[in-house]
């Protein structure tokens, strides 16, 4: 199926999708606002291609064949010869729906439109356009050239053919696929994540445990790679906010609310890996 690809936004997730499709045979445009913004994301993908040949998972000689098929560009005009458009924006509907709404206008009929959310109804989405058919969810994971798992998800009006190029594409490029039916806020994956992510916030907000012991307890007690309070540091702990409340909106169940500790997190710049801070403090550790 391999074809043309536009990713839209340049952050570790869009272009960690840039990078497993063109891996794939994929021509990829990737696109972000600014020159400054594309570099980054450009940087990203060298450094895990970078990794990759010292691990051995790629043979050296393939990485310049494989950036060659990556062109980047601030014009969103770009994306109009795609055959599939992945959306990776910030996690916000009025931002994704915007970026939408443009997307309608500039796309070839029979592209499918992807949204990379982890929360926010494709439905929601999909309602900024003239074809809601055409649009679907694609949830990856990050790091995307690590995580196999793409959760896609049907919106209300998500047609069978879009939903099975899309799921074309991600096994191409390397995924397993899980189909989610109605686009609920958080879907599966983010809602059971937040379940317990936010509990484990609560607990260590409370003083009843410390974000080591509890993500100890995690790893240990139930077999989890990673604990909980570590996930949301390398997510981002703005990502896990944003999803909360979207859930939280959406639903109005009480369990899903952000604890105050997470909100004020966010707005002391506390986000995780990404700031250096968050429930650990990963400046000391570099």
């Amino acid at each position: 199926m391999a074809g043309r690809l536009a990713v839209i936004g340049a952050g570790l997730m869009g272009s960690g999708i840039a990078q497993v499709a063109a891996q794939a045979g994929w021509e990829v445009t990737l696109r972000d606002l600014d020159d400054a913004a594309v570099g980054r994301g450009v940087k990203a993908i060298n450094k895990s291609l970078e990794r990759m040949v010292a691990k051995g998972t790629i043979d050296g000689a393939d990485v310049e064949p494989l950036l060659r098929r990556i062109t980047t560009t601030t014009d969103l005009g770009a994306a109009a010869d795609a055959d599939i458009v992945v959306e990776a924006v910030f996690e916000r509907l009025d931002i994704k729906q915007d970026v939408f709404r443009e997307l309608d206008k500039i796309c070839k009929a029979d592209a499918v439109l992807a949204t990379n959310t982890s929360a926010i109804p494709v439905s929601q989405i999909a309602a900024a356009t003239q074809r809601p058919e055409s649009v679907v969810g694609t949830h990856f994971f990050s790091p995307v050239p690590m995580m196999k798992l793409c959760e896609l998800v049907r919106g209300y009006k998500t047609s069978d053919d879009a939903l099975a190029k899309a799921k074309t594409f991600a096994e191409e490029i390397g995924k397993t696929v899980v189909v989610v039916n109605r686009d609920v806020a958080g879907f599966v994956t983010t809602r059971l994540i937040a379940v317990l992510a936010l509990e484990a916030v609560k607990l260590v907000e409370s003083g009843v445990i410390s974000a080591e012991d509890l993500d100890t307890a995690c790893k240990l007690g139930f077999g989890h790679a990673m604990g909980p309070l570590a996930t949301i540091d390398l997510t981002g702990v703005d990502v896990m906010l944003h999803a909360a409340r979207n859930i939280y909106t959406d639903t109005a169940d009480e369990k899903f609310f952000p604890p105050e500790l997470l909100q004020r997190m966010v707005v002391a710049g506390d986000l995780g890996r990404k700031t250096g801070k968050g429930f650990y403090d990963y400046e000391q550790k570099s």
